[in-house]
């Protein structure tokens, strides 16, 4: 039997079961319904109105003009969910939570808007939220960040919002909010919602506060796999720092009796609740779907027969608060009250260029961070012991952390984490004695999960704070990338603005660490960083630059809302000689606190344009060592272009550093694959003419090996200064 038909056959079913009285039986043996008349109609409205969205969702696909057919059909219990909550509690929403949406919307206001759940359906510009980027469960006003996917992904922000809250006076969530997180019961077992949960339960067993309900919409199925028979609760009713809450969903009433509870405990604990909300899955997993392939006529006809629509219908007729009549005299009007707004939705139309599209990739909000005034005798008292040597020249690992210092004290609302970041400070010692000046709530190691600790900097940035987040090696980053891809990166696009999660994620990385070697501790691919849309990406190559640099993210990040990653290169941490040992030339003094290196600001040094080198980082490095060496030799001049901002690449000022050249080398420590060699040929050949000559070196497409051996896949200055002397013909002079 196909879809359509199942649709249909939902639809008829509720006026036919209620008008004959054939409803489903009581969930509950209690008589008593803690929901008052008046609002258990309320949440009884929000149902018929999230089911006939359904049910026109599958009308607008059909005729062309919609584009999303998921729906919350068999969840309509979560009105109950909403009903027990602050309208301002954030919440994170799974893409079944219709119903809550359109509850919380009439308590915020009374109004259910559902012209801006119509809006996103058929892709219009108009959409509030997404402006047709999306469909979207997201508001505002309503405090619910749009969420795109939320097959897990969206759980470890959950529980950085919650960590947030207790952190800091001045924050836009107040200080007895709850953070509500919804998904369903296959996103259970994926990894990232484990990860979630352990982390939320290795916070409350630091006696951290966490005011946190994780909610569990069961319906029994992964599109086609059904979930195995009490999986959900043996799973997670027994887990130590996690209160378990059992609901059924197709009893609204019950719902909320659990729901008010599960907010209880955790506004009461501050600690971590697992709401479970038992319900069913009408219609398939989406429009496309038929259920027949997969189940049996008899298991989707009893399905059926337990709609929570028919559940509710019966809890207010044994009240006596509707007749049967009344009733579908309700459900009806539900059907009108969206097809007219359907009618006029209809009219709008969708985004058409890519200008219109990609605009709200960047934010243009201009945000005012609080900055405080700091004077010399604060800065003193910070610093301690360190502040003499404030004026010596120092190393990258040095100046790094005094501008993370000096920014710390500058802005308040700055947190820094990560794993060994606190007490030991950093396996580079890159945060020593930053726990010390500022405390354990601002400066705090986290567990081991690089998913948690993006997903902590994206939830506590949605409460105010400016996170910077440590991945303690570029290759960790791999394990949570979709943190920043899927879901840092995306929310002022989906958004169109209205949400930002700023954050400087510092990650120390690439290659040249003799002796500790293996992939993932020297990986040189920042290939899967380039090509996240909207991100800025940071490299700097000595301490001076890089504390200039931390600065211009830090503020960026806030004033624009922007994520940015600051990549430290690992071998240039504790550098400091340049030429030969002993000369000091790679130590550079602690710039003023004021002074910054603009976005897209290059660093050139030299002046002649018969041989240009571009590159960042250790290439930056061992190309000045190859410029001494050439000009020691045969007297030529090269200029050297340190690139700093990877992306986006400043495109107009590489090209006005490379201007009448007469060869361009590129000197990349990343693998040949990948790398932003490859984009950097290709501005050259797009936009030079008369066009250079144009050479790279870049690291092998290889994993890096241990000890010496790594020296056969890397760039070196040798390889450099003999690319030099081939393209000058000089070699033999």
């Amino acid at each position: 039997m196909s879809q359509i038909d199942r649709r249909l056959i939902v639809d008829e079913n509720f006026t036919r079961y209620v008008s004959e009285g054939l409803l489903p039986d009581a969930i509950s043996k209690s008589k008593q319904i803690n929901l008052s008349k008046t609002d258990f109609l309320e949440c009884f409205h929000s149902q018929l109105l999230s089911r006939h969205l359904d049910l026109c969702a599958r009308q607008l696909k059909e005729k062309g003009q919609g584009f999303y057919t998921i729906g919350s059909s068999g969840h309509e219990g979560n009105v109950a969910i909403a009903a027990a909550f602050a309208v301002d509690d954030m919440a994170f929403l799974h893409y079944r939570s219709g119903a809550f949406m359109l509850h919380r919307s009439k308590l915020y206001d009374g109004d259910p808007r559902l012209r801006d759940h119509l809006l996103a359906l058929t892709a219009s510009q108009d959409d509030p939220c997404s402006g047709g980027r999306h469909k979207v469960l997201g508001s505002k006003k309503l405090c619910v960040p749009p969420q795109t996917s939320t097959i897990a992904s969206h759980l470890p922000k959950a529980v950085g919002c919650a960590l947030s809250i207790d952190r800091e006076e001045k924050t836009p969530l107040k200080k007895n909010s709850v953070v509500l997180c919804s998904f369903g019961d296959a996103t259970v077992n994926h990894s990232v919602a484990q990860g979630a949960f352990h982390h939320a339960r290795w916070l409350a067993s630091k006696n951290i506060s966490l005011p946190l309900v994780f909610i569990c919409e069961d319906n029994g199925f992964g599109i086609s796999v059904p979930t195995p028979t009490d999986w959900i609760e043996s799973q997670f009713s027994h887990k130590n720092q996690l209160h378990y809450i059992s609901v059924n969903g197709l009893d609204v009433d019950h719902c909320y009796q659990g729901a008010v509870k599960a907010q209880k405990i955790t506004r009461n604990s501050k600690q971590p609740v697992f709401l479970h909300m038992k319900c069913v899955r009408l219609m398939g997993h989406a429009g496309s779907d038929i259920e027949s392939q997969y189940r049996k006529l008899s298991d989707i006809e009893a399905t059926e027969l337990n709609d929570p629509l028919l559940h509710s219908a019966r809890i207010i007729l044994e009240n006596g608060w509707l007749t049967q009549a009344e009733i579908i005299q309700q459900y009806e009007q539900a059907r009108a009250q969206v097809s007219q707004e359907a009618n006029q939705v209809a009219l709008h139309g969708g985004l058409t260029s890519k200008q219109a599209i990609m605009k709200p990739l960047i934010p243009e909000k201009n945000y005012h961070p609080v900055a405080r005034v700091v004077s010399d005798e604060s800065r003193k008292t910070c610093f301690a012991d360190s502040f003499s040597q404030l004026s010596k020249p120092r190393n990258m690992a040095q100046q790094i952390n005094y501008a993370l210092t000096d920014l710390m004290l500058e802005f308040e609302n700055i947190v820094l984490f990560g794993e060994d970041v606190g007490t030991k400070g950093g396996v580079y010692h890159v945060t020593a004695d930053l726990q010390q000046r500022f405390g354990n709530k601002r400066i705090f190691d986290t567990l081991l999960d690089e998913t948690s600790i993006l997903g902590t900097a994206i939830g506590m940035a949605h409460n105010g704070f400016l996170p910077i987040p440590e991945i303690q090696f570029l290759a960790y980053y791999h394990n949570a990338e979709d943190q920043l891809r899927g879901e840092a990166a995306t929310l002022s696009f989906f958004s169109q603005q209205q949400f930002v999660n700023p954050m400087v994620v510092r990650i120390p990385g690439f290659a040249y660490q003799k002796g500790f070697g293996g992939h993932f501790h020297n990986d040189n691919s920042i290939a899967a960083l380039r090509d996240i849309p909207g991100i800025i990406i940071a490299c700097p190559s000595h301490g001076r630059d890089a504390a200039k640099m931390l600065r211009t993210c830090v503020v960026t990040a806030m004033t624009q809302g922007r994520v940015v990653v600051f990549l430290e290169p690992i071998a240039l941490y504790m550098e400091k000689d340049l030429y030969q040992p002993g000369d000091n030339h790679w130590l550079t003094d602690y710039p003023n606190p004021m002074e910054y290196i603009s976005l897209g600001e290059l660093h050139i040094e030299g002046d002649s344009n018969q041989l240009v080198i571009l590159s960042y980082g250790n290439g930056y490095y061992l190309s000045r060592k190859a410029q001494e060496k050439i000009k020691q030799q045969y007297h030529i001049e090269i200029k050297v272009v340190d690139l700093r901002w990877l992306a986006p690449l400043p495109e107009d000022n590489i090209i006005d550093a490379i201007k009448g050249s007469s060869h361009v080398l590129i000197v990349d420590e990343c693998r040949k694959t990948g790398s932003l060699s490859e984009a950097l040929v290709t501005l050259i050949v797009e936009r030079c003419v008369p066009l250079p000559q144009i050479s790279r070196i870049t690291a092998e497409d290889s994993f890096i090996p241990l000890g010496d051996a790594a020296q056969y896949v890397l760039p070196s200055c040798e390889d450099i200064t003999h690319r030099i002397e081939t393209l000058l013909n000089v070699k033999d002079r």
